[in-house]
């Protein structure tokens, strides 16, 4: 879940309370993300705050329907290195989800930016399931192939919930007692067998 598709190991969580701001949703659809990341954010036991010192929010999630919108964005350019090129990669690869992490000097989560394009795909999905599973997906620094063959949500009934082994991973990796930054392989065994002592028999 933290080897990167270079072979490279690299496990991040955030290092400061999380400020979340949502653009381009009604209100009904921003009381449902932020509930989703306040869920979330709560079962990492981790915090949340009204502002950050430096960056004011450090979760900026913004939802539209073209890429190039975000070039229209005001200041944007200045928070996305590189917005135009990456702008131009995205709309090639037809993408419709993408995020983008900040890092404190010692290397943990310092800002996400999550954008979400409600392509055709992305329309037909409920608003809940995407708020938790882009929530989840900027709790902690996933691998860039973690969520291919499977997402971190799962059906039960009718309802749609968090994997219980995704959410056993959340709850490991901030544990006080682990790291909030590593690099090392052997990481992935502690937080494994946290994550194993957590899920149900």
């Amino acid at each position: 879940m933290f080897t990167r598709a270079d072979g490279t190991f690299l496990f991040a969580r955030w290092g400061r309370p999380i400020v979340p701001i949502v653009f381009g949703v009604d209100d009904a659809t921003l009381s449902v993300m932020k509930g989703a990341i306040e869920a979330v954010v709560a079962l990492a036991d981790h915090k949340m705050a009204e502002t950050d010192p430096d960056l004011g929010a450090n979760l900026l999630v913004f939802f539209f329907r073209e890429w190039n919108e975000l070039l229209e964005t005001p200041g944007l350019d200045r928070l996305v290195p590189d917005l135009v090129p990456l702008v131009g990669r995205l709309e090639a690869a037809d993408a419709n989800q993408y995020r983008l992490f900040r890092f404190e000097p010692h290397g943990a989560i310092k800002a996400a930016f999550v954008f979400v394009r409600m392509d055709a795909e992305m329309s037909k999905v409920a608003a809940e399931d995407i708020a938790l599973a882009q929530a989840v997906q900027t709790i902690l620094l996933w691998s860039d192939v973690a969520f291919m063959d499977k997402g971190p949500l799962a059906r039960l009934g009718e309802q749609v919930v968090l994997r219980p082994d995704i959410a056993a991973l959340v709850r490991a990796g901030y544990d006080p007692t682990m790291p909030a930054v590593a690099n090392d392989p052997s990481h992935a065994l502690r937080l494994s067998a946290r994550a194993n002592r957590d899920l149900p028999v």
